[in-house]
């Protein structure tokens, strides 16, 4: 006990001291997203030279200087070395001048939007195991995919909003009460439209659903809805997410969920609104214990559910290796162990562990977002070779679900 002006003091609660805490991070956190993103505190996509756009768009850089020099498309800016540079919208807009002049499967290669009869297709990351590279995978797929032309739609299922934070939104910061997810879900008249809390991002064409702490909410409220019958039929909780997804069916080509580490209403939710689930999977005998634990989990809390009228739809299933180093020996017997077991539901290329990802994610940024130069050349291509073969896996899976060809 402390004594002063003769009043005793009282110690400090542990939950005092937690909330003190936490205050203290957040504001820290608040200082240090400001310097990171000055003046206006948000974060900008670098831009993109010719030879840049000539590998995304698939065509010879050649087509994009010519665009320039006859005065279609849009118009890049000219660096002081003479260099043309372009952003993501720019590159969008070259992607409609170039799919103008191509017809059938030589446009869709370059503007690769849904067509009619294809249905949006969502991929929800999940696992048990915290540490499993759930948010880097969806991060860097969802930048992959609106790179490569698709409308991309990133949700954050997690409370503990660590997608947010790579689109550099700060959750008790920037997103408002009502402002995630739960308030499309809720059950009360404070529902909202799913088109209210999507928000737009530095991305051209990708969209971002935010998290925080409120949407463990709906972890607490799914039993009290079911026990007053307002979960039911069309409106019970596992077919939540995917009716909600159909209120912006036409403005996207493919959803993208980072699901929170343990298997409540609202990953069971994402599961049965997925057309692909993608389990990341660190190779260690703990890891791999906890995902057999995610599996057992997963399979009898399904099978309830089927049994009560739940449909899952999942066009595709693959396990991700994730943080693989090749020259470890106990990681490389246990992804031989999953390829033996799994076989083609394992993807073949691994995201191999790179110190790249590391260095970008203390800047909340992915390997695309990272200017030339940033860190090590070598170091940068290996890694970006690497997360492009994975999500080059997971693109085809998506063309193979709508039947396009590979």
């Amino acid at each position: 006990m402390e004594y002063g002006n003769n009043t005793l003091l009282r110690e400090e609660t542990p939950s005092e001291k937690i909330s003190r805490y936490s205050q203290l991070l957040s504001g820290q956190l608040h200082r240090l997203r400001q310097e990171l993103y000055p003046p206006e505190a948000h974060k900008l996509l670098r831009s993109f030279s010719s030879v840049d756009v000539a590998r995304l768009i698939g065509v010879s850089e050649s087509t994009i200087r010519q665009l320039d020099l006859d005065g279609e498309g849009p118009t890049p800016t000219r660096l002081a070395n003479g260099r043309r540079s372009y952003t993501l919208e720019q590159i969008n807009a070259i992607r409609e001048v170039l799919a103008a002049r191509k017809k059938g499967d030589e446009a869709v290669n370059i503007l690769p939007h849904r067509r009619e009869g294809e249905k949006l297709q969502v991929i929800s990351c999940a696992n048990f195991k915290g540490g499993s590279a759930k948010t880097t995978t969806s991060t860097h797929l969802a930048h992959y995919l609106a790179l490569r032309g698709y409308r991309v739609l990133a949700i954050d299922l997690d409370p503990q909003a660590s997608l947010s934070a790579m689109f550099g939104v700060q959750p008790e910061f920037d997103v408002e009460p009502n402002c995630t997810l739960f308030g499309a879900l809720r059950y009360d008249e404070g529902r909202r439209s799913l088109d209210e809390v999507v928000r737009p991002t530095y991305f051209d064409n990708l969209d971002l659903i935010p998290a925080n702490l409120e949407l463990a909410e709906f972890e607490h409220i799914v039993p009290t809805a079911i026990a007053s019958g307002a979960s039911t039929g069309e409106n019970i909780f596992f077919r939540r997410i995917r009716n909600v997804l159909a209120e912006v069916d036409d403005r996207y080509d493919v959803v993208v969920i980072d699901c929170p580490p343990q298997l409540g209403f609202l990953t069971l939710g994402a599961l049965f609104a997925s057309t692909g689930l993608l389990i990341t999977l660190h190779p260690q005998m703990l890891d791999l214990a906890s995902c057999n634990q995610f599996l057992g989990m997963s399979s009898d809390l399904m099978a309830v559910i089927e049994n009560n009228g739940g449909e899952m739809n999942l066009d595709w299933m693959r396990f991700l290796v994730t943080r693989h180093n090749p020259n470890d020996s106990p990681q490389t017997r246990v992804v031989g162990l999953l390829r033996a077991l799994f076989g083609e539901d394992v993807l073949t290329a691994p995201a191999l562990e790179s110190t790249a990802v590391a260095n970008a994610g203390l800047e909340k940024k992915s390997l695309y977002e990272l200017e030339p130069g940033a860190i090590g050349r070598e170091t940068l291509k290996r890694a970006l070779e690497s997360m492009d073969s994975v999500n080059r896996e997971i693109e085809d899976l998506l063309r193979g679900s709508w039947g396009r060809p590979l």
